[in-house]
C-alpha cells in the first residue's frame, strides 16, 4: 500500500505532541496525515478521547493507518469496537503501562488495563528498555497478546523529543516499510 493510499490518523497521547515531536513533523511532511485533536490533553478522560478517535475513523474516505503514541496506544485498542471504516494497520510507539498504579500520572489507569486479543489489524509495537511510563517486558508480552511485531529500540526513554526522538529518520523507515507492507 502506499502513504497517499492511506488517511493516516496521529493520535497523541498525554499532554499531545509538540512542534518537535516526531509525531508533529510527520504530521507536516506527510499530506495524508492529520491529527485526532482532544478536546482535554491535560485531563484524559478514556471515554472521551475513544468517542473522538472512532469519529475520524469513521469520516475517513482511504483506509487508516493509526499513529499512535503513549496514551494514544490504549486509546486507539480501545476504540476498536467503535470503528465502521477499516484500519489497514497501526504503528504504536511508547506503550504505557496503564495498569500499573506505580506509573504517573496515575489518570492513564482509566485506559486500562489493555484488552488482550490480538488486534484485527496488523500492527508494530515500538518500545524503549527505559521508558518511565511503561517498563519493557509488559509492552513486549502485549505485543504478543496483540500479534503485533515489536521492535526493542533500546535505552531510548519515552521515544519523544525530550528524549532525542523529534526527527527520527529510523521511525521514518520503519513506518514506511510497515504502510508498504500492508494491503
Amino acid at each position: 500500500m502506499k502513504i497517499s493510499e492511506t488517511d493516516i490518523l496521529i493520535v497523541p497521547g498525554y499532554k499531545n505532541a509538540g512542534p518537535d515531536h516526531w509525531q508533529s513533523r510527520w504530521e507536516r511532511k506527510l499530506s495524508t496525515a492529520r491529527r485526532v485533536e482532544q478536546e482535554a490533553w491535560s485531563k484524559p478522560e478514556c471515554e472521551d478521547w475513544i468517542a473522538r478517535l472512532a469519529e475520524e475513523v469513521n469520516r475517513a474516505e482511504r483506509p487508516v493507518v493509526l499513529v499512535a503514541h503513549s496514551l494514544g496506544i490504549p486509546t486507539s485498542v480501545l476504540a476498536i469496537p467503535h470503528f465502521e471504516k477499516r484500519v489497514a494497520g497501526a504503528f504504536f510507539v511508547a506503550p504505557p503501562e496503564v495498569d500499573n498504579p506505580k506509573v504517573r500520572p496515575k489518570h492513564m489507569m482509566t485506559f486500562g488495563p489493555y484488552p488482550r486479543d490480538p488486534l484485527p489489524f496488523p500492527s508494530i509495537v515500538i518500545a524503549s528498555r527505559n521508558d518511565p511510563f511503561g517498563r519493557f517486558e509488559p509492552a513486549r508480552d502485549i505485543a504478543g497478546a496483540w500479534g503485533s511485531a515489536f521492535y526493542d529500540i533500546g535505552e531510548s526513554g519515552h521515544i519523544n523529543d525530550k528524549a532525542g526522538f523529534g526527527p527520527w529518520p529510523e521511525g521514518t523507515l520503519m513506518f514506511g516499510r510497515f504502510v508498504a507492507g500492508l494491503r
